[in-house]
């Protein structure tokens, strides 16, 4: 299908997709600022866990016509305080405790949709994402989850900064690495189940990592990197959409790629001009 490059945008003159691209960017704002803490972290296994975590309290809140952002949210709630509670009384390592919630929960949401009249609806919907059904009220609520991220971001900035150094220099400065470490959790919990509308359950992680290890090729420090970020965020939402729209396929499922893609020609772009300022000196 051709298309004029002029009336290239012309699908962002519909309202569904004036909304999917706001929704969308809001969401790509909160994926950034956590994102880049996941990254730092290494908390991307626990990202990708608390996804699937929450796939039982949406299928049933999708199976019971409920509001599917609250029963994500504490599906997600409840894991996190499971593998708490796994490694304190059953004294398993981290990453085990999140591997047996990680395939009890979805095993779990599945079992749920298996049992609802519109199966294959509820679960491409579940799984995917459906960034064009945003409401109002939608971008309402994501906004307050993006506002809410950051001033979490800023408060525990110093906190979050020590505890990536080592935790027991938190606890020498008094800085609470526990609370710091739960606040960092509910931090991925809220950036899971805010971005669930947009690329679902099992695309969130590519959001969440994506565009923060795209723009650590270009600066080390935290603010800036986060900054930098959702702009990556915020053009993987605007080509995927512009995707969907011409080549017909999944909008969620789109952004997601972009946003891996950007990261690639991010690193490809970061690598050539380490390269070329190589062989200038060595000239």
């Amino acid at each position: 299908m051709s298309v004029h490059p002029i009336g290239i945008l012309d699908p962002f003159a519909l309202d569904f997709l004036q909304r999917g691209m706001l929704g969308g960017a809001l969401v790509a704002i909160l994926c950034a600022i956590v994102g880049t803490w996941v990254v730092i972290r290494g908390m991307a296994f626990l990202g990708e866990a608390l996804a699937h975590g929450m796939l039982p309290g949406v299928a049933l809140a999708t199976v019971l016509s409920l509001p599917v952002l609250v029963g994500g949210a504490i599906s997600a709630v409840a894991m996190s305080v499971g593998i708490g509670a796994l490694q304190r009384r059953a004294r398993l390592s981290y990453d085990t405790s999140i591997g047996l919630l990680f395939v009890s929960m979805l095993a779990l949401g599945v079992i749920v949709i298996s049992h609802s009249g519109s199966f294959a609806t509820d679960a491409t919907a579940i799984l995917f994402g459906d960034i064009l059904a945003i409401t109002q009220s939608d971008l309402v609520l994501l906004a307050a989850a993006a506002i809410a991220g950051l001033i979490v971001a800023v408060l525990f900035h110093r906190s979050f900064v020590a505890l990536s150094l080592d935790a027991r220099i938190a606890a020498v400065l008094g800085l609470g690495p526990r609370i710091a470490q739960a606040a960092l959790v509910g931090l991925v919990t809220l950036a899971v189940v805010a971005s669930y509308q947009a690329v679902g359950s099992m695309l969130v992680v590519g959001l969440l990592l994506a565009p923060a290890v795209a723009a650590g090729h270009w600066t080390t420090r935290i603010p800036t990197r986060m900054a930098l970020a959702a702009v990556f965020g915020v053009a993987a939402v605007f080509i995927g959409l512009l995707v969907s729209w011409y080549a017909a396929t999944a909008a969620g499922a789109s952004v997601a790629a972009s946003a891996i893609l950007l990261a690639c020609l991010s690193w490809v772009a970061r690598t050539a001009l380490d390269s070329h300022g190589t062989r200038a000196q060595r000239a």
